[in-house]
């Protein structure tokens, strides 16, 4: 269905491109968009090297962009969530077409909004530019010209420079910073209100493992993740390097980022709490250095009487301390049960390859690291105690002042403390390391094995996505298509909530796959993202890469009651599950579809045989025996929630190679 409507356009500006008065838009089907279609150019080889692109973002409420790499330039499609009916999405025609005023030198592989929706990341391995949606904008050939500008131009492969770039984020908690980790081992931070070529901060990180040379080429950096609002890690910067191991950074908070007086005042009142009354000098000695650092950051933070009055939220002040640098605390490990597991402390037995991707998400109390390997395994952690800030005492960072002494950047080299990576035992006390500058140890949760087709070269790429809606799940996109992960066991958060549920490994679905046998099909996913709306609905869409979009719908209610299963299939509950409680699970029986239809002999006649006639009727009955055999037995396991194939507690498969 198409719905047809006349926009009023208002008067437009001094400065700003003339538009139509009066422009007519027709809503259709986001999965219908003119914008998606097929590509009528020649196909590529599937066995050929790609890299692993996202060209869509959403800005959280009504528009997405779509990056078109073809033409060079952005389209901004207005959406309608669940219209004209919960399942279904309706797009705007015609897309806003938004045009660089300097189109970028580099192959775009991902683009990414702020905050606030005003302006849009474009980055590649070669460098970045952003791209402003809004302010002073001039018109060409039906589209919008934006003012664009390219981000740390002097450092990234500039000249005789071979810097690239391995991930790239905004923060959190400010529209104008981002956060950069580059194939130097340094991460930076620009802001795009100050200064374009250089970084506001720079933290050069120098990982050291035990009993290894201290050889850059040995390990490098590969992924990077910003915390969350849960005390610590709302300042704390997580990096992944190539060989599993995972580092942070804390604290680090951009100039003039804003944050909530309530997690402010939480983790002053921590540091007071369990630092300075503690009976060990090193954690009085510690939280002295987070309490001070604190209120010079946040000078009103010391003055709580300001908590009755009207201030909600708090920018950080430029600080850093003179004569210390930040730890690079880690590499984190697991809880050891012996001995025997101090050797794989960081790394899964069952990963292969290399590591390529890092997630870190919060979910109500726990705070999950996810690391994705090359052998198409998922590494599934949940941090088992709170992060606390380290400095390395001694080691001054170089900083940068304007005239007036007020601090403009900094530098600093970030290396672990000796002596702080000892292994955890399980029997070890946690409380008993509080604020002594130990790395958070790691609990793992699961090994999951997506089963990904075997590449000769390189191994696969994977992209992880949090579902906005249902925190638990996470989306993964790789060449094999897209996945969802369910976590079912949060330890802490299970632990608040009074829930004394045993550790249940995550439920995982292939949601779409691009598999033909071994290999990827001739046209895998360029695109991804998750929409939701304020109705707890929930939609994923897709672009392949001959430009076709895929939408689907998500169900959330019930994903978090999986029917657990024995290896011969058949259900371990005492009753039957009631109809209301069964999951929309997807089984490897589910994926294949119903068995082959077989169409009954028939005779070259058929047309003219009359339905109640004998013939007719004989014929009718055949077609309905076949039908029930397969489509009928088909939907019951359907309604009936036919279980999910049987999985290992620590490591499991979901998607067949075959499919």
């Amino acid at each position: 269905m198409r719905f047809s409507v006349d926009l009023q356009e208002a008067e437009a500006d001094p400065g700003r491109s003339p538009t139509p008065k009066r422009e007519e838009v027709e809503w259709v089907p986001l999965q219908n968009h003119p914008v998606f279609f097929p590509a009528t150019g020649p196909v590529r080889d599937p066995t050929a090297a790609r890299p692993l692109r996202n060209l869509l973002a959403w800005d959280g409420a009504s528009r997405l962009y779509f990056w078109d790499s073809d033409k060079l330039c952005l389209h901004q499609i207005s959406i309608r969530l669940g219209e004209p009916d919960p399942t279904s999405v309706l797009a705007a025609s015609p897309s806003k077409v938004l045009q660089a005023d300097v189109n970028p030198d580099f192959a775009v592989q991902k683009i990414s909004i702020n905050r606030n929706g005003s302006a849009l990341l474009l980055s590649g391995s070669g460098g970045l530019c952003v791209m402003y949606l809004y302010g002073r904008t001039s018109n060409k050939d039906n589209a919008t010209i934006c003012r664009t500008v390219t981000v740390g131009s002097q450092i990234y492969l500039s000249g005789s420079n071979i810097i690239r770039i391995l991930q790239v984020s905004w923060h959190p908690n400010s529209d104008t910073h981002l956060g950069i980790l580059s194939s130097d081992s340094v991460f930076r931070i620009f802001d795009l209100s100050s200064d374009l070529i250089q970084p506001e901060q720079e933290y050069y990180l120098q990982p050291v493992q035990p009993g290894r040379s201290r050889n850059a080429t040995s390990i490098c950096p590969v992924d990077f993740s910003f915390g969350s609002d849960h005390l610590w890690d709302l300042f704390s910067v997580f990096i992944l390097f190539n060989d599993g191991s995972v580092y942070i950074l804390c604290p680090v908070i951009p100039f003039g980022s804003a944050y909530k007086w309530e997690s402010i005042v939480e983790i002053y009142n921590d540091a007071q709490t369990f630092g300075l009354k503690s009976s060990n000098s090193v954690a009085v000695s510690n939280s002295n250095l987070a309490i001070s650092w604190l209120e010079a950051t946040f000078p009103a933070i010391a003055d709580q009487e300001t908590e009755g009055s009207d201030l909600y939220v708090l920018r950080a002040h430029p600080y850093a301390l003179f004569d210390a640098s930040l730890s690079l605390q880690g590499p984190l490990r697991k809880v050891c049960r012996d001995e025997d597991e101090e050797g794989s402390a960081f790394r899964g037995a069952e990963c292969e390859g290399g590591a390529v991707s890092f997630l870190y998400n919060l979910v109500v109390k726990d705070s999950i690291m996810v690391t994705a390997w090359s052998g198409g395994q998922l590494q599934i952690d949940a941090l088992a105690d709170e992060i606390q800030p380290v400095w390395n005492v001694g080691s001054p960072p170089r900083l940068r002042v304007d005239s007036n002494d007020h601090i403009r950047g900094l530098a600093m080299i970030c290396e672990p403390t000796p002596g702080k990576v000892s292994p955890v035992k399980l029997n070890q006390p946690l409380d008993s390391t509080l604020w002594l500058g130990h790395p958070p140890p790691l609990l793992r949760l699961a090994i999951v094995d997506l089963a990904l087709p075997r590449k000769t070269k390189g191994g696969s790429l994977i992209m992880m996505f949090i579902d906005p809606l249902m925190l638990e799940r996470i989306f993964t996109l790789h060449d094999g298509g897209i996945d969802s992960i369910v976590l079912h066991y949060l330890p802490f958060t299970n632990q608040i909530s009074g829930k004394t549920e045993t550790m249940r490994t995550p439920s995982v679905h292939p949601v779409l796959s691009t598999c033909q046998g071994e290999i990827s099909s001739q046209a895998p996913l360029s695109g991804f993202v998750s929409l939701s709306d304020s109705f707890g609905c929930s939609w994923i869409v897709g672009v392949t890469g001959s430009r076709e979009c895929i939408m689907l719908e998500m169900k959330t209610w019930n994903l978090l009651l999986p029917l657990q299963v024995d290896m011969e299939g058949k259900s371990l509950g005492l009753e039957e599950p009631k109809e209301k409680d069964m999951p929309d699970m997807i089984s490897k029986e589910l994926l294949v579809g119903p068995k082959v239809v077989l169409v009954p002999q028939t005779s070259p006649n058929v047309r003219s045989v009359s339905a109640d006639s004998i013939e007719g009727r004989s014929m009718l009955h055949d077609y309905f025996k076949l039908f029930h055999e397969n489509y009928v037995e088909y939907a019951h396991k359907c309604l009936r929630g036919h279980p999910a194939p049987p999985v290992s507690t620590n490591c499991f498969s979901t998607r067949p190679n075959n499919l």
